[in-house]
């Protein structure tokens, strides 16, 4: 009894102990938020708890740039890359899943291939295409938009969770569903999709927060303030006010907030989706 206790203990110490060394860079980024003009932020040893408590910093930031119209370019950005993520994923996911095709398995396996190519090694290409293509702000606002869109509209990752999604489905839901007069579409969309909701759901999650927080593409391919996403918007403020590290941290984390609603939308089905995705191969 004695051995299982120690060993829960030792455990759940480790387990807080990395949990805090992973949220202390966010607790101190709120704490900076907080702190008034008089305080030093960079003391040693750092003081979490603010002493010269205020809201200010919130307020500053919000009257001093544009936060709304960066705010509403990263929802239409994340947005579009959400949907077309689960439309994409879907749609490639399922004949991988429940169809037989000369090259599948090739197919399948040259897809997951593409998550070892880090998007760096193929920006520059895709940045010449967007330019081709004319899918830059300076078009117009709808173009940037979409060339702002269209490099992550589908992933490796999310056709590869969708594939697993709809092997968990026993082939008898589809058989009947054919019997009862559904095409393969039909099959498609009223009967296999709804069952894999939680999928969906943890797909739309990483793709949110990893098109939400994406600074390097929008920061490259945008020239007009005016369409700045919010990673980009917050980054420009270090050379606006100086490198005013309280307005920063202020800005950070109201770009936080968003992901942490969306995600507490959608955590009731986040575990048994990633569940899912790992019962066959």
């Amino acid at each position: 009894m004695i051995r299982k206790l120690l060993k829960s203990f030792s455990i759940h110490s480790v387990l807080i102990f990395t949990s805090l060394l992973s949220i202390f860079p966010f607790i101190w980024l709120l704490s900076t938020s907080l702190k008034g003009s008089g305080e030093n932020i960079f003391a040693y040893p750092p003081a979490i708890i603010p002493k010269d408590f205020t809201f200010a910093n919130y307020v500053g930031v919000w009257h001093r740039v544009d936060l709304m119209r960066y705010f509403y370019n990263s929802v239409i950005v994340a947005g579009g890359t959400v949907l077309l993520n689960l439309i994409l994923s879907s749609l490639a996911g399922y004949p991988l899943a429940r169809m037989e095709f000369k090259g599948k398995k090739i197919v399948f396996f040259a897809t997951l291939a593409t998550i070892m190519v880090p998007f760096q090694a193929i920006m520059l290409p895709v940045y010449l295409i967007t330019l081709k293509l004319h899918l830059t702000d300076g078009t117009n606002d709808v173009a940037g938009f979409i060339g702002l869109i269209m490099p992550f509209a589908v992933s490796a990752f999310g056709i590869f969770l969708m594939r697993q999604a709809f092997l968990a489905i026993p082939r008898e839901m589809e058989e009947a569903a054919i019997v009862d007069g559904c095409n393969v579409f039909q099959v498609f969309w009223k009967v296999l999709l709804p069952m894999v909701k939680p999928s969906l759901a943890v797909l739309a999650i990483f793709t949110f927060i990893g098109s939400w927080g994406e600074f390097l593409w929008p920061s490259i391919i945008l020239t007009k303030e005016s369409m700045y996403t919010l990673p980009v918007g917050i980054n420009n403020l270090q050379g606006m006010f100086s490198s005013n590290w309280r307005y920063i941290a202020a800005g950070s984390i109201i770009s936080t907030v968003p992901i942490i609603i969306f995600f507490l939308a959608m955590q009731k089905y986040f575990i048994s989706g990633e569940n899912e995705g790992a019962v066959k191969g």
